[in-house]
């Protein structure tokens, strides 16, 4: 069924400007905390990185374009290119520039705008990405296979709207493998765009001051009629390396 948006000659993407999860709300150092990144590793992703050459020194151009540049400050949707990015650059250490090509081969033959907040990346676009990325780092078989899983992972923690947008991340607690549990939530509509406890919305940062100002889990839980577990799942995520 065609949505009521293309009746008038419009794209989704028209929307962008003046959505709320396309303005500047992050700075890097919280970006790469909410998502358990290196900052320097995520500074290199939305600035660029210089490298020596011949010639001299020259600069990378970035894989994400921040909300803001000066200074640089993400948006939600920002956040989960960054975390698609995670999931094909860290969990792989594969270099940025193949990593660059790889985007640009699939944006490029896709017709996909931003390819990396696409909710085509679930499909076919996905598909292809992933085999055109394979083949530039030379992985086996049985490599882009471990590779697809560890990108679906990633995927199925966004949600996507109707006009498949993202609406909502469900971060990783640590760095560590993940696992299908989904405790944290970020969205730009609730607590501006802060990690909360998805089932309350509490949030997380503001469970781990009181724990650190000597108030008990239990003491936490009754308050916000939630169990110890879920205090401790907050207090995990905040305090992760």
């Amino acid at each position: 069924m065609t949505h009521w948006l293309s009746r008038y000659g419009l794209h989704p993407f028209d929307m962008i400007k003046t959505d709320i999860r396309d303005q500047p709300a992050y700075t890097l150092a919280e970006a790469a905390r909410y998502l358990k990144v290196a900052p320097a590793t995520l500074r290199s992703w939305v600035i660029g990185r210089s490298y020596e050459r011949a010639a001299g020194t020259a600069q990378s151009s970035p894989l994400i374009l921040p909300a803001r540049m000066q200074p640089p400050m993400l948006s939600f949707w920002n956040l989960i290119e960054a975390h698609v990015l995670r999931s094909l650059r860290t969990d792989h250490g594969v270099s940025m520039d193949k990593l660059r090509r790889a985007i640009s081969y699939a944006q490029r033959s896709l017709k996909i705008d931003r390819l990396l907040l696409s909710g085509e990346l679930r499909t076919d676009a996905g598909k292809l990405l992933l085999e055109r990325y394979g083949h530039l780092i030379e992985l086996s078989a049985s490599g882009q296979m471990a590779m697809r899983r560890l990108f679906n992972d990633h995927l199925a923690r966004v949600e996507w709207d109707e006009w498949k947008f993202p609406v909502r991340l469900y971060p990783f607690a640590s760095s560590r493998p993940p696992t299908a549990d989904k405790p944290i939530a970020i969205d730009a509509k609730i607590a501006f765009g802060r990690p909360v406890l998805a089932l309350r919305g509490i949030i997380t940062a503001t469970i781990a001051e009181r724990i650190d100002a000597g108030e008990s889990a239990a003491d936490l839980a009754e308050d916000y009629d939630l169990s110890e577990s879920d205090i401790e799942e907050a207090v995990l995520y905040e305090r992760a390396a």
